[in-house]
């Protein structure tokens, strides 16, 4: 197929995997990470869904002025240098450190347990979610998925974490998880009340275990145990993904108000034009909202999911 011209000039062209059928954005959290960073930052962008990696084999990477620029980190760096922004600013020295920190953490160890969970334990699950269309489709997505596995399988096995048994790699991200929980505690965000570039990262690997692995241990962790961690990923959600609405929410991290909200919300459009403060309807009109509002507009502050709301739910236990 003849390959579409694409025009990047003063326009960011976010290339990522196809929106899986479960209405999650993505079930790649870099993917993820990297959508949610730019809407972080309210920076307009153009979603391609066309399945091509970047040359250096990666997904997601940009184009801005004819500029091609892959993996997350760099294209963060890339885009703080072009754009000036910074979601980091308010930060100082130490916070900067642990912020990195954590983001190895989470891109170098927890990923590859979730990836684990997600490709290979629950693959069967997983494979209901990939979307691929045309008469071949089931087919297809079961050479797919089957595919990514022997990959996944083997790239955790050269990573080292993949020579351990499946209890251990299990173990491994229970403390993972449980770092994140402790360091969140009852905060807003990972490194205070204001949002900062590693919440993007922990978010795009949290979302993982919140709405794509059901039934799964990681799913259970953090919707039981380490439920702050999941009121964390739903005040993200409703904040900067206004749009994204998951049939089977819990109704444990919402409030009547919000929830009623909910239900007005639009499906995710593949091919949007996305900015917090200057979006378009589904007819390609310019809506305006402001970052205080979200798609509906109402207050993002009365959705939010506070921890008094989790304190509330404890004592009715």
């Amino acid at each position: 197929r003849k390959e579409e011209e694409l025009d990047s000039k003063d326009a960011i062209i976010l290339h990522q995997f196809s929106r899986p059928s479960n209405g999650v954005p993505s079930l790649s959290p870099f993917c993820l990470k990297m959508e949610t960073y730019l809407r972080m930052a309210d920076l307009p962008y153009q979603n391609y869904f066309d399945g091509k990696l970047s040359p250096q084999g990666k997904m997601p990477w940009i184009e801005y002025n004819h500029k091609k620029v892959s993996g997350t980190e760099f294209i963060i760096d890339f885009l703080e240098e072009k754009l000036g922004v910074n979601l980091n600013k308010h930060l100082g020295p130490q916070e900067r450190a642990v912020s990195r920190a954590v983001t190895k953490m989470v891109e170098e160890h927890l990923y590859w347990t979730l990836a684990y969970c997600q490709w290979v334990e629950n693959l069967h699950e997983t494979r209901k979610m990939v979307s691929l269309f045309g008469p071949f489709s089931d087919l297809l997505k079961w050479i797919f998925c089957h595919l990514t596995k022997g990959i996944v399988k083997r790239e955790m096995y050269g990573h080292g974490i993949g020579r351990f048994s499946e209890e251990e790699m299990y173990t491994l991200m229970e403390k993972d998880m449980r770092t994140l929980a402790g360091l969140l505690g009852d905060k807003k965000y990972i490194m205070g009340p204001t949002v900062s570039t590693v919440d993007a990262t922990v978010f795009g690997h949290l979302a993982q275990a919140m709405w794509t692995l059901p039934g799964t241990r990681p799913e259970r962790l953090i919707k039981g145990e380490l439920i702050n961690l999941a009121m964390y990923c739903e005040r993200i959600r409703r904040k900067f993904w206004p749009e994204w609405h998951h049939d089977d929410d819990n109704t444990l991290y919402e409030s009547e108000e919000s929830s009623e909200a909910s239900k007005t919300y639009s499906p995710l459009q593949d091919f949007s034009f996305y900015s917090r403060t200057e979006t378009f309807d589904e007819e390609g009109n310019s809506v305006s909202q402001t970052p205080d509002t979200d798609y509906t507009g109402h207050s993002l502050f009365d959705s939010d999911v506070d921890m008094d709301d989790y304190r509330d739910h404890e004592q009715c236990k």
